[in-house]
């Protein structure tokens, strides 16, 4: 039938076997709508194929022949014009099985015959305006994203144009190495599935390749633009440029998760291995090697051969190409000689037109220069400034308080105090080295090296922050401190410890002032803990000292404990406890309470202030527990309750916390559970 047409106005399309019904529907809707009508799915989705960008809404019957209301979903399915084009259903059928089906195929809405015209005008209406809203939204999201990706941009080609003006290149070799790596990408996904590329990763790595000689800013001028051949000195100094410009990437932290930071990272580090194994920094060899960092490995080879550099002329395209084929530049992926041969025509003739831009290439160079300019110094003087101004301000605000502040050096054994920690310590001197020399063992204890140095085996790179509580013999006065520490690493890859900061704070306060003899009273013999002794009375002094600070308590135990003991003996179950409370105090922060309050249960003491989200603290704590000790798989189940007034008391809270603990520990291993009033009596235990 035709359309019921009206100027400007959203267009419906009606799809039902039915004439009768069709006619009903446009009937109701023509009056503000444009109504075009079907006959079965065949025909609609033939239509859609064609016009489906001209539709605000489909009403699709489910009983049609030839194809039916459920074919019709599937292929919009199939085809993804279910996101863009949204399907009320309409039928006479009420069976559940079949609403859920329509539902779980991206219908919408549901419609039963007989209508009501009121109904059947206000869900189009409804359903129209939602999508309107969705698109506009989107619209607005995608504005966002594409200003930011051009902010991106722009630094990005800011510092790496920074690094050529450094290098004495043209400043056309960052965009070329972008367009040469975006070219080559899009090739290898039509030509393989064999690596793990989506369409959209493309225009990220391409973006990333731009900082893949970032680290030449650490390099001396007098090497980087020497115009004779390096010495084989010279020329180490020179490969030094891939793990500095990996490890100034790798010192984001911030942003280590961002997926150009990943793909700059590997880029920055591996962009000169090879193939056959013969490349720097790591030997790596065939698909060892980051398909991001071969792309850019091979685009980077030839634009230095086809540009003119301080020590060598530009060699013709056709024979750089050749030489690269041939394996005169060291091996590449032989599926990416592939494509490079087939692309090389559009490669030449993207280079001897104009390649468009999102952003000034003047621009970029300018802003580049300037920055050179500032203050006359270099690019490493400037980073050697800043350094030295982040050392004095770190000096300045240690003076201000009583904490020992520490920087620990691992290659050399290196000890930094700030001024506060070399008076408490005793020593005469704010740098130690060998940090454990006699004189440092005998104040801190012999175990305390050990005790430490497993924890820094245990710590990886994507969580450098670990906190353990000890007894330290400070100005002849023995008592508990935390130590809380940051670690650092010279790379991701086979990590290596470099340097640990941190800082030594005196939790007496927290753990009540008491002698030595009560300490031991106070304290789990096992785990070093606070016992339940020690717990009841550390928090009724909080409760007491803190009022206007937050608590929450949580009550946890390990997941088939018994069968850790059953197995593999009493000790390895000591092991395994003593392990839980290093997790417990790696995790938690200075101001919370560790305990634990019996065989394997174990009580933690939030102290944390109104604008942090309690839920988030403990999601983080309990993710940390859980692991794995030799064969064993640890795992906790915790049960929290957050104190809601300061005239609640501790026993009750625990009361709470443990009947939220019974109910996680019915609902399966390694979850934690809220209390709420609905657990009122949940546990057993009085």
């Amino acid at each position: 039938m035709p359309d019921r047409v009206s100027d400007k106005r959203e267009r419906i399309l009606v799809v039902d076997d039915s004439e009768m019904n069709r006619s009903i529907l446009a009937d109701m809707l023509s009056d503000k709508f444009d109504v075009t009508e079907v006959e079965n799915g065949e025909v609609a989705l033939q239509l859609l194929a064609k016009e489906a960008h001209s539709f605000s809404l489909m009403l699709l019957d489910i009983v049609m022949p030839i194809k039916d209301g459920f074919d019709v979903l599937t292929e919009m399915n199939r085809t993804g014009l279910i996101e863009d084009l949204p399907v009320i259903m309409v039928s006479a059928e009420t069976a559940s099985a079949q609403i859920e089906r329509a539902y779980e195929l991206g219908a919408t809405d549901f419609i039963m015959r007989p209508f009501d015209a009121s109904i059947v005008y206000r869900r189009v209406l409804n359903t129209i305006s939602l999508y309107a809203k969705q698109r506009k939204l989107m619209s607005v999201i995608e504005q966002q994203i594409a200003e930011k990706e051009q902010n991106n941009s722009l630094m990005v080609d800011i510092l790496s144009h920074i690094v050529e003006f450094r290098n004495g290149e043209s400043g056309l070799h960052i965009l070329h190495v972008r367009t040469i790596t975006d070219f080559l990408l899009r090739k290898l996904i039509k030509k393989t599935t064999r690596y793990s590329i989506a369409e959209e990763d493309i225009p990220v790595i391409s973006l990333a390749s731009a900082l893949h000689d970032i680290g030449k800013i650490g390099i001396d001028d007098k090497i980087l633009n020497k115009p004779g051949r390096l010495t084989p000195e010279e020329f180490a100094v020179m490969k030094s440029h891939s793990m500095i410009g990996a490890s100034m990437l790798n010192s984001l932290s911030m942003y280590k998760d961002d997926p150009l930071v990943k793909h700059a990272y590997e880029i920055c580090r591996w962009h000169h291995e090879r193939w056959d194994g013969k490349g720097y920094p790591d030997g790596l060899k065939g698909d060892e090697i980051p398909i991001a960092a071969q792309i850019v490995a091979l685009a980077d080879v030839y634009d230095a051969l086809t540009s003119e550099r301080v020590y060598k002329p530009a060699f013709p395209k056709e024979r750089a190409r050749d030489m690269i084929l041939h394996g005169e530049c060291g091996e590449f992926n032989p599926l990416l000689l592939e494509c490079f041969a087939d692309e090389f025509d559009n490669i030449c003739a993207i280079f001897t037109g104009n390649i468009s831009r999102n952003i000034a290439q003047n621009d970029i160079r300018q802003i580049a220069k300037a920055a050179l300019r500032s203050q006359g110094v270099t690019a490493s003087e400037r980073t050697l400034k800043l350094l030295d101004y982040e050392r004095m301000k770190y000096n300045f605000y240690a003076q201000l308080t009583d904490e020992i502040q520490f920087e620990y050096n691992v290659e050399n054994d290196l000890l930094r105090l700030n001024p506060v920690g070399a008076n408490k310590l005793g020593v005469d001197t704010e740098i130690i080295a060998p940090a454990s020399s006699a004189k440092l063992k005998a104040q801190l204890g012999e175990g305390w090296f050990e005790g430490m140095k497993k924890v820094l085996r245990r710590t990886k790179p994507d969580s450098p922050e670990f906190s353990r509580e000890c007894q330290l013999l400070l100005g002849g006065e023995r008592r508990w401190y935390k130590v809380i520490m940051r670690l650092i690493w010279a790379e991701e890859i086979e990590p290596t410890i470099s340097s640990v900061i941190g800082k030594v704070v005196d939790v007496n306060t927290t753990h009540v002032a008491i002698s030595e003899l009560k300490e031991k009273s106070i304290r789990d013999p096992l785990t070093g803990l606070l016992n339940r002794e020690g717990v009841n009375e550390a928090i009724e002094h909080k409760f007491d000292t803190f009022p206007e600070r937050r608590f929450a308590v949580a009550v946890l135990d390990v997941d088939d404990f018994k069968s850790a003991n059953d197995i593999y003996g009493h000790m390895f179950g000591d092991k395994v406890l003593q392990e839980l409370s290093e997790r417990l105090l790696h995790s938690t922060r200075v101001h919370d309470l560790c305990a634990r309050i019996g065989g394997d249960e174990f009580l933690i003491v939030f102290d944390y202030s109104p604008e942090y989200d309690i839920h988030s603290i403990v999601a983080r704590v309990h993710h940390s527990l859980c692991g794995r000790v030799d064969d064993f798989d640890l795992s906790v189940s915790m049960g929290i309750v957050e104190m809601t007034s300061k005239a609640q008391k501790f026993p009750s809270l625990f009361k709470k916390a443990d009947a939220a603990l019974y109910v996680s520990k019915n609902g399966g291993k390694g979850s934690y559970t809220f209390y709420d009033d609905t657990m009122k009596g949940a546990s057993p235990r009085k």
